[in-house]
């Protein structure tokens, strides 16, 4: 089986940096497990005659569950350095435009669709060796990974962190609400809710730089070994 590092936690700790570096430094994939989700409902808009983005089709009849659950079923997934393909495509560049995001969150609410998609998340990790970040992780799509971290960090750290970045035209006060608030819903989800597996190794991040988590988590994963053959020194990100 191929190397996979599992990392959970909240919104703001900085998972997908951490994520993006650890996957370099081991040589693996960084896969970013939302992308299938997104693929999916890419195609769902194509069935529904859209064209190649997802423009201009009929709307995506989201009551009907089942045929989406089947549908879901027919879609072939592959994973890479170049990002998601599915059905031989690479379709990375059209999974973050408007049509895509209208329409994924209730697409992925779906638990028939998680649990299908969770699936073949793990087909594809076994095959190539990942390292994927998110909010279950740990718990549901890798329980048996040996590599599982929840990365945490206070409210008042992940705020002045999204802050800083100046891509936000709210206020420190309102990042803080708003996270709070994900927070909260996060926590509370029907299926794929954020907890802490008892097995994961935990750290806050509050008080430290990037690099210092990474070298920990780095640490903690050549200590248990790797098994994909990637040279790693371990000596920082």
């Amino acid at each position: 089986m191929k190397t996979i590092v599992a990392i959970d936690g909240p919104a703001g700790a900085g998972k997908s940096t951490v994520a993006k570096k650890i996957a370099e430094k081991l040589g693996l994939i960084f896969m970013n497990t939302g992308s299938f989700y997104r693929g999916l409902t890419l195609m769902l808009l194509r069935d529904c005659g859209s064209d190649e983005a997802g423009y201009g089709g009929k709307k995506v009849n989201l009551e009907d569950r089942k045929g989406i659950i089947d549908f879901t079923e027919t879609l072939s997934f592959e994973y890479s350095s170049d990002g998601l393909s599915i059905n031989g495509e690479n379709v990375e560049q059209y999974l973050r435009n408007d049509a895509v995001e209208s329409i994924v969150s209730p697409v992925s609410a779906i638990p028939e669709v998680r649990r299908i998609l969770n699936r073949k998340i793990r087909a594809v990790a076994e095959k190539t060796g990942v390292v994927c970040e998110g909010r279950d992780m740990t718990t549901v799509v890798f329980p048996d990974t040996p590599h599982k971290f929840y990365l945490d960090a206070s409210v008042e750290t992940r705020a002045m962190r999204r802050f800083t970045q100046g891509t936000s035209s709210l206020s420190l006060d309102e990042i803080r609400k708003s996270i709070e608030q994900r927070d909260n819903l996060d926590r509370n989800k029907e299926e794929g809710s954020l907890r802490i597996s008892p097995d994961a190794f935990y750290l806050d991040s509050s008080g430290l730089t990037i690099d210092e988590v990474c070298d920990i988590m780095l640490a903690e994963i050549l200590g248990k070994g790797i098994h994909n053959g990637a040279e790693g020194s371990g000596k920082g990100c």
